[in-house]
């Protein structure tokens, strides 16, 4: 499957017209809108249906919009998703069990699940890959991956916090876009 919307992205490109502007599942696609540009994001729901679900009901919710990205470690990741901004902080929604799997590796643009210590405490952070990092394949549940906008996760600006956070602007499921 994904060598055939490989060559149907590649034809759109050829033609002029960018593979971002079609979602191949809209219900399973998530639109983050950044300061510089849209990062989409396929959703995994075969391997992480809860934390797809978990992401879709939040950015239906709204919860997203204007969330900053609290921690931007160079060569390694960008995580968001708390609304503190401190990283301790998530929805008011119950923890997620854990769905760790070994079928998907944590490679560049890799979207998972940020927690705590305990393994089953994933709720609202999460974080993008932007170096393979597969030392966190099953000890991280991998949710999505980005498929086009990854120059614009390369330019959120970085610290533990940074001083002058990027936010996210919108996280919309694609199936809602407007």
């Amino acid at each position: 499957m994904r060598g055939i919307k490989g060559a149907f992205l590649a034809l759109l490109a050829l033609v002029g017209i960018s593979g971002a502007a079609f979602a191949a599942d809209p219900e399973n696609t998530i639109y983050l809108d950044l300061k510089d540009g849209r990062v989409v994001i396929e959703l995994l729901p075969d391997i992480a249906p809860g934390h797809a679900t978990r992401i879709k009901e939040l950015s239906r919710e709204g919860f997203y919009d204007g969330i900053i990205f609290h921690r931007v470690i160079p060569g390694f990741m960008a995580q968001t998703g708390d609304p503190t901004g401190t990283g301790m902080g998530g929805s008011f929604k119950p923890d997620l069990k854990r769905e760790f799997t070994f079928k998907e590796s944590f490679t560049r643009g890799s979207v998972g699940m940020a927690r705590s210590s305990n393994k089953d405490s994933a709720n609202s952070q999460f974080f993008i890959v932007t170096e393979d990092s597969t030392f966190l394949d099953g000890d991280y549940t991998l949710f999505g991956r980005v498929t086009s906008g990854m120059e614009f996760v390369d330019n959120i600006a970085q610290g533990e916090p940074p001083a002058n956070p990027d936010k996210i602007v919108k996280m919309q499921v694609a199936a809602d876009a407007d």
